[in-house]
């Protein structure tokens, strides 16, 4: 029996590869090509309809990487093809294995109408059904020959600059033929039963009753008659597809989706042509498929297509509006979460859901993140604030350690906040609805006994060409399949709605979605980082001024305009691929350039709002933009720049090296250039670890088994290499106000300058890095071995904090050894603590080592930068400055306020008339003013968020300085919440709040006359 079974299944295979899906295509008759190489980047659609055309044919080459040639493909249908369903066949050289990764074609008619997409599964174009006979066929192809990168190999071929010029593609057939409607629906038969067959247990009757059905079927196929002989071996079949499934089985909701990388192994540019590919061939697949539904994330992505295809953007527009078209996620971009700022994630909900709200008047439900590389713990409150619903992901399948416990669940945020999420455990969200992925969706299901439906996204993504009518006719026949889940295509909304009915009380998830993988996106790319965090700085800065000059000069103007397109340029690069840092050099050079632009026109703004605010006069002012007074100078205000009222900073020799005090720390630089002390003088307590020394560069091989940019494995910390060989020693600078030790070394091929600064008044050892890196798979650390005895590490995430292990008694700590971190990291023992801060670092680590005086060690170190080669080969080489402090004897708090301060520097604006006084000031540090804006109405409300960061509750004064006639609690899209706390006015005039741990709270202030 077993024998007898594998040769059916064989048999099976071999008939349907050799003979039945072949027939499906029949009298095949070559179409007239000719082509058209455009010269550089794309060009316009006209210009591609009206070039001058060369003769061309099937097996010429075209297509070095990067360019796009246009084909023109005529012909006539055969009148003896009247009454038929006729359809071109149009292959430009595919690989089937790799759909998405490589050359794709958009085909237009001649007067520029957008068609449908070319890709290695969705090779055809419809042009008669019924075909008339004797038709002119006229179409054009705009072909894109993108590189093949998905091989992990390091290549040039990632930029433009750098790549070849040799042709990459060889056209294929491109053919007119008939399109044998019952043959087709036999090979949809076949391979659905089939790949079910498989699935289904050796001893399950099922099996067999399928397999006797599939071996007559075969049996009932003329293979030199396919076409005449379709309609009987069909028959055979009707029998085991009408069966229905157990009144138990799984039940999946189906989503057509085509997940899209906004850049990645190609630039921004290409994503605008895939989007407008992939959106072609969904609308005329709904044209066809009525009960097809598809969900596309990302606002970005749909602006994109307004702009550079708004005749696509129509169709798309209408097919929302029949409700076939559906979009998800509620964010500008399907972003990063573990590096994007707080204030960037709130924006990356309001301009998403803003978007879709003012262009197809949607409040999109569901927050759609499927590829981001694990997830921020304080997303649940974003979510809710956002006014959305349910949160969907599937990249924590690809954990290498621990399986994640649940499909279905309720993610619980650092605040308390908690949000209806699903993990579906089809695995992938590239389904192509096949009998393996169906079974292995029921079968991995871990909600079994108590809840019974998962949703699997379907479609080929990244320009793949999206979902295809072979797809919709397995939904059709698992629809009710006995052996089978099953399958209804449907919104994501009526999957969330019917699975949180069926399984309220779901499973509580607290704290972050950990990705046991790709920990290297925390570095790599270290310049795209930097111009992140340094963007979200200065979008702070701007804000905050501009407003505060709005409210105050009379005639200023705020820059609404310059403001919002700045953030989604900001929003664009914080992609799950770009800031990350695993995108081709393309990318990051591009995302170099835009960040240049970016701080260029935020300064040029702030300095403009600073003018305005200072007046004319002879006064040096210093600006604060830190939620926190620094200095005497207060926090969102300025003050006339005075002389020093703390301690001076004292040098003294030692050893070789130099004491550097102030009064509230004594630091000692030993010959070496490293830190050998970092002494709290109010708690008499030293902050490095016995015999250790801080500020410690280490570098270490970095070999990942896979995945070079995005992969740190656990064991490239089995060597390690101590930079402590010194090139020069000296004090560059010794002032009453600060001191500066240089220290120079060389190494491989690479030099680093570090300078070490105290300054009066400061609780912190700043230090500044310039390295000139030209490593080659390597891994550069700074460490800081603290004299703490912690359990845990406190690390800064959006608005708020949360504790990591620094032990490794579970798996699932231990797969925590390399984690990220915003402005600061801190770790503590009771009574005292120290923090490492950062102005644009995220990667880190923290392990603790018992000493032998019984006393424990916990080292923090900065992850600075990597040297993978591929996709980037070229990754981090060159010049970079890197600033981190060491804040000895510091508390949470205090990390939060060193954390603002060494990422908002104070500006001084020379010639002011005087002090600049806050717009708003809020008397307690714990509650943390996170914006300051104008409202996005333009209605000239003043926008205020704030949040609690300590983690526990807090009380605060909040007092503005212009009249208010009103406030009003809102979301994050700036509409009042309902049933939320009144705010009333204290007798003083200040509002009085209350906070909850890790709070976010935005306010909507209406200035009064």
């Amino acid at each position: 029996m077993h024998d007898d079974r594998s040769i059916v299944e064989h048999r099976l295979r071999r008939v349907l590869r050799e003979r039945i899906q072949p027939a499906v295509r029949s009298s095949p008759v070559p179409l007239t090509i000719e082509r058209w190489d455009a010269p550089g980047e794309p060009v316009p659609v006209a210009d591609g309809l009206s070039a001058v055309y060369e003769p061309a044919a099937a097996g010429q080459t075209w297509g070095p990487a990067w360019g796009t040639t246009w084909f023109r493909v005529t012909g006539r249908v055969p009148q003896e093809w009247r009454g038929r369903t006729v359809e071109a066949v149009v292959d430009l050289g595919f690989d089937r294995q790799m759909p998405g990764f490589q050359c794709e074609g958009l085909v237009y008619r001649p007067d520029g109408e957008a068609v449908k997409a070319l890709n290695p599964f969705n090779d055809w174009v419809r042009i008669g059904d019924p075909a008339a006979g004797g038709e002119d066929v006229l179409l054009y192809v705009e072909a894109s020959s993108n590189p093949v990168l998905v091989e992990h190999k390091p290549t040039y071929e990632g930029d433009r600059l750098t790549s070849g010029s040799e042709p990459l593609y060889r056209i294929g057939r491109i053919d007119l033929v008939v399109f044998e409607a019952q043959v087709w629906e036999l090979v949809q038969d076949l391979e659905v039963l089939g790949s079910l067959m498989t699935e289904l247990a050796e001893g399950d009757a099922r099996r067999w009753d399928i397999l006797r059905a599939v071996e007559r079927a075969l049996d009932a196929v003329d293979l030199t008659d396919i076409a005449g002989t379709a309609t009987r071996a069909r028959a055979e079949l009707a029998g085991v597809l009408a069966s229905p499934a157990n009144a138990s089985a799984h039940r999946i909701s189906a989503v057509g989706h085509a997940h899209i990388d906004s850049a990645w192994l190609w630039p921004l540019r290409e994503t605008v042509r895939k989007v407008a590919r992939t959106c072609s061939n969904v609308v005329a697949l709904m044209d066809d498929h009525p009960e097809f539904v598809f969900a596309m994330s990302q606002a970005q992505q749909l602006a994109w297509i307004k702009e550079h295809r708004p005749e696509v953007f129509a169709k798309v527009k209408k097919k929302i509006a029949d409700g076939q078209f559906v979009p998800v996620g509620g964010m500008w971009v399907e972003s990063d979460t573990n590096m994007v700022g707080g204030e960037a994630m709130a924006r990356q909900f309001l301009y998403g859901k803003k978007f879709f709200m003012d262009e197809f008047g949607i409040e999109t439900n569901e927050v759609w993140l499927p590829d981001s590389f694990g997830y921020t713990a304080a997303m649940p409150q974003l979510v809710k604030l956002s006014g959305s619903k349910w949160f969907l992901t599937q990249k924590i399948s690809w954990s290498q350690v621990n399986k994640f416990p649940h499909h279905t669940f309720w993610w619980e945020g650092i605040d308390g906040t908690r949000v209806f999420t699903h993990f579906p455990p089809v695995d992938t969200y590239n389904s192509d609805l096949g009998g393996a992925q169906m079974a292995h969706a029921a079968r991995n299901y871990r909600e079994k006994g108590r809840a019974s439906r998962s949703l699997a996204p379907f479609g080929w993504g990244d320009g793949g060409g999206g979902p295809t009518r072979e797809m919709l006719a397995r939904a059709r026949r698992l629809r009710n399949l006995e052996g089978s889940p099953k399958v209804t295509v449907e919104k994501p909304s009526a999957f969330f709605a019917k699975a949180q009915a069926e399984y309220p009380d779901a499973p509580v998830w607290a704290g972050e979605l950990y990705l046991e993988l790709h920990r290297g996106t925390y570095t790599s790319q270290a310049k795209t980082k930097q111009g992140n965090r340094h963007s979200e700085s200065l979008l702070r800065e701007a804000e905050l001024w501009s407003a505060t000059a709005a409210v105050r000069v009379p005639g200023y103007a705020y820059p609404y305009d310059d403001l919002e397109r700045i953030w989604k340029t900001v929003l664009l690069h914080q992609f799950h691929d770009i800031l990350p840092g695993s995108s081709i050099a393309w990318v990051h050079r591009e995302a170099r350039e835009t960040y240049a632009r970016v701080r260029a026109e935020l300064e040029a703004i702030t300095v403009a709002a600073q003018t305005a605010l200072a007046g004319e006069g002879s006064l040096d002012l210093v600006f604060n933009a830190s939620p926190h007074e620094r200095r005497s100078v207060p926090a969102g205000g300025a003050a006339v720049a005075g002389p020093r009222t703390t301690p001076p900073v004292t040098v003294a020799p030692r050893s070789g090296g130099y004491e550097l005090a102030n009064g509230l720390l004594r630091v000692t630089v030993d010959a070496r250039g490293l830190v050998v002390s970092a002494y709290d003088i109010g708690a008499q307590r030293e902050a490095v670890a016995p015999g250790r020394a801080a500020n410690l560069l280490q570098i270490h091989p970095d070999f990942p088994n896979m995945w070079d940019a995005w992969d740190v494995d656990e064991f490239y910390r089995h060597n390690v290499t101590d930079l402590v060989e010194l090139d020069a020693l000296e004090l560059v600078e010794s002032t009453e106000d600060r001191a500066v030790i240089a220290v120079s070394r060389s190494f491989s091929g690479s030099t680093v300058v570090q300078r070490l600064t105290l300054r009066s008044g400061a609780k912190v050892l700043d230090i500044e890095t310039d390295v000139d890196w030209h490593e080659t798979e390597k891994f550069l650390k700074a460490a800081f071995p603290l004299d703490v005895k912690a359990d845990r590490s406190a690390a800064e995430t959006q608005f708020g904090h949360v504790f990591r292990a620094t032990h490794t008694n579970t798996s699932w700590d231990a797969a925590k050894f390399e984690i990220c971190a915003h402005r600061w990291i801190h770790v503590e023992e009771p009574g005292w603590g120290a923090a490492v801060v950062n102005d644009s670092t995220y990667g880190h680590d923290v392990t603790r080592t018992v000493r032998e005086d019984g006393g424990q060690t916990t080292t923090v170190r900065l992850s600075l930068l990597r040297a993978p080669r591929y996709p980037d080969p070229a990754t981090d080489q060159g010049a970079h400055r890197l600033r981190f402090a060491l804040a000895p004897g510091a508390t949470v708090m205090d990390a939060v306020r060193e954390g603002h301060w060494i990422n908002l520097p104070e500006r001084t604006l020379p010639r002011g008339a005087g002090p600049v006084a806050p717009l708003l000031t809020v008397d307690n540090d714990r509650v943390v003013v996170e914006a300051v804006k104008l409202a996005e109405d333009r209605s000239g409300d003043v926008i205020v968020r704030l949040y609690e960061a300590g983690g526990g509750r807090a009380t605060a004064k909040l007092a503005t300085a212009f009249p208010v006639d009103s406030l009003t609690e809102t979301d994050l899209l700036e509409r009042p919440l309902p049933e939320t706390a009144a705010y009333e006015p204290a007798p003083d005039g200040t509002l009085r709040l209350t906070l909850r741990p890790f709070q976010i709270l935005t306010l909507r202030l209406t200035p009064g006359s």
